[in-house]
């Protein structure tokens, strides 16, 4: 009976011995996990630490020296993505819903505000406010955060699309990867997407009315605005009722310049209106040019055709497509699908 006991004894030592091995190794494994990661959100010893990752970087151009706002989010030498925001003019505090799933990542990411844009410099000057200069631009903010081909992912939407493009098909050879988030490669294509498809499907008296409005370039009537919002934006640009969209897109929108919005775009979000500088850009038959690898990023009731951004990820090199359940904000109202989309690219992309 006592040697039994003694076993029992004996039994019950080795078992509780390896729990708290068991619990030693897993918490070692938990303390190496947690070192390895913490670096993520190490600012120390960074020439960003006091501002918490903001950079104003001068921008050198014809008419002088101008600074530009960045903020750099996490630490990862192998992945460092720069986020073009759309417009022209608006800012980026339309990509702010990135905070809560690319840290969680990993995935280092740079807000950064534009020339004219609200936490920029706006010198006002229209000499400026071409694809030309905002592609040098890029170039000179990439070298100001030393970005190169071994990390340096660039990700456009709509406007950014277009510059982001613009800049993969002169500086490719300084890029990892590409995104095209909301943005096709043609004008024309998104003029007739909107006149021939977008536009039909509101009530015909609505559109009917909207289009009389801008024959009439009457673009200041309030009666515009309501009947843009109402039956555009909120199907369109992104699919809440208007008082449900976040604070970020809000405030974006009260800190858009208009003057370079209506010198660039126009007034009109069914094309280019007037003398617009963007009327008629197409760089559809160029895409065969780039060989990087790229995503594009389509939404099913987008204001971009979402089925030319899929023929677009068939024209480039190496391309990929992901198509959203949501409109030209897709980060907003179907963020499950972009941002899964989006982390699973830029992985598959860091792993080749």
């Amino acid at each position: 009976m006592k040697l039994k006991t003694n076993k029992k004894i004996v039994k019950c030592g080795l078992m509780l011995l390896s729990l708290v091995l068991f619990i030693g190794c897993a918490e070692k494994q938990m303390n190496q996990k947690t070192s390895e990661t913490s670096s993520y959100f190490d600012y120390s010893n960074s020439y960003d630490q006091l501002t918490g990752g903001i950079k104003m970087i001068p921008i050198t151009t014809p008419k002088g020296t101008f600074n530009v706002w960045t903020k750099r989010v996490g630490n990862n030498p192998k992945i460092k993505v720069l986020l073009l925001h759309g417009g022209p003019g608006a800012t980026h505090e339309v990509f702010e819903c990135f905070d809560g799933y690319l840290p969680n990542e990993e995935i280092e990411y740079i807000y950064y505000d534009q020339l004219e844009s609200y936490y920029s410099d706006q010198p006002n000057d229209s000499t400026l406010w071409t694809t030309e200069h905002f592609v040098e631009e890029v170039e000179q903010v990439r070298k100001a955060l030393n970005l190169n081909k071994d990390n340096f992912y660039l990700l456009g939407q709509s406007w950014g699309g277009i510059l982001a493009m613009e800049y993969a098909l002169k500086y490719q050879e300084n890029l990892k990867g590409l995104i095209i988030s909301n943005m096709v490669a043609s004008i024309p294509e998104y003029e007739k997407f909107s006149k021939e498809v977008l536009g039909p499907q509101m009530p015909s008296e609505v559109y009917q009315e909207i289009m009389e409005l801008e024959a009439q370039e009457d673009f200041e009537n309030p009666r515009y605005t309501e009947l843009v919002t109402q039956y555009f934006y909120t199907e369109h640009f992104l699919r809440m009722p208007l008082e449900k969209w976040p604070e970020s897109v809000i405030r974006s929108f009260k800190h858009l310049n208009q003057n370079i919005y209506i010198f660039m775009q126009g007034y009109s979000e069914f094309g280019v209106t007037g003398n617009a500088s963007l009327k008629g850009w197409d760089v559809s038959n160029r895409l065969k040019e780039l060989i990087i690898p790229t995503l594009m990023i389509g939404g099913k009731y987008d204001t971009m055709d979402p089925k030319y951004m899929q023929w677009m990820s068939t024209q480039v090199q190496n391309g990929r497509s992901l198509t959203t359940n949501g409109s030209h904000l897709s980060q907003y109202d179907d963020p499950k699908t972009y941002f899964s989309g989006l982390i699973q690219f830029i992985k598959d992309v860091d792993n080749k």
